[in-house]
């Protein structure tokens, strides 16, 4: 009864001018704590797999990424004698949080894997982080696969990292043609374990993708890596340096992520 009476006495500018401060906090105390924004889940093999997009305590971008549970590497679909061995599941970016220059993401389940021979024929996931609209991707089209070696389909010099080329044999539909880093140890003798590739269509950049072998999640990996990056981007924003690719046995769940995002 006291505080009603004080509130009586209380100017009503008081009141609006306390409101309004009480608003303004409001944000600011939102962004004290790192946050975590998750997209819908989908269900690959016997688990589940979705994006994840995180900020640090100021709001500000630190990684894009897809979690999944371990039971995504069991039950996998085998393709029939002669039928296609790549499996796609297509997952929405969060809702909620920063927007990111990754309008959606493909995992691709190369359950035979593919060429070239010897380097990425075993069975493997390809976490396609695309930077154009799923209705985009889709149109995608090439007459063979060799015209990734066309001239039409050779991106700027400005658009591949250092060292990175684009080889015939590397034109896919509905996905791109793909820039590669023939010094990568897969291309020496060494077994493939996790790489990170770029792709593109008619010149510009559409994806941005790692790419990681069944064996080598299997084995609960804590694996970062860098990202080599070009000196320009199609798409303006923020781009990793570095990508991970890692399993947290107390929340039981794999992370593959892009990170020192700038």
């Amino acid at each position: 009864m006291i505080w009603s009476g004080v509130r009586a006495r209380l100017s009503p500018f008081f009141i609006l001018a306390t409101g309004i401060a009480l608003l303004a906090v409001g944000p600011a105390l939102a962004q004290s704590k790192p946050a975590t924004y998750e997209g819908k889940a989908v269900r690959i093999g016997h688990g589940k797999a979705h994006t994840v997009v995180r900020t640090d305590a100021n709001g500000k971008l630190t990684s894009i990424g897809v979690a999944f549970t371990p039971g995504m590497l069991d039950g996998l679909p085998k393709a029939a004698k002669g039928a296609d061995p790549d499996f796609p599941y297509l997952l929405a970016m969060p809702t909620k949080g920063p927007k990111t220059v990754v309008d959606h993401v493909v995992i691709n389940w190369e359950s035979t894997g593919h060429p070239p021979s010897h380097v990425y024929d075993v069975p493997h996931f390809d976490f396609h982080f695309y930077l154009v609209s799923h209705a985009d991707q889709m149109k995608v089209v090439f007459k063979d696969e060799k015209d990734s070696g066309d001239p039409s389909q050779q991106p700027p010099a400005e658009l591949l990292p250092v060292g990175f080329i684009v080889p015939p044999g590397t034109a896919v539909p509905q996905m791109g043609v793909h820039g590669v880093n023939p010094s990568a140890p897969e291309f020496h003798n060494q077994p493939f374990n996790a790489t990170f590739i770029y792709g593109y269509y008619n010149k510009q950049q559409t994806f941005i993708e790692p790419m990681v072998s069944l064996a080598f999640l299997k084995s609960k990996p804590s694996f970062s890596g860098p990202v080599p990056r070009p000196a320009s981007y199609t798409k303006p924003g923020s781009y990793p340096s570095s990508y991970s690719v890692k399993y947290d046995a107390t929340r039981k769940v794999y992370e593959v992520a892009l990170e020192e995002l700038k």
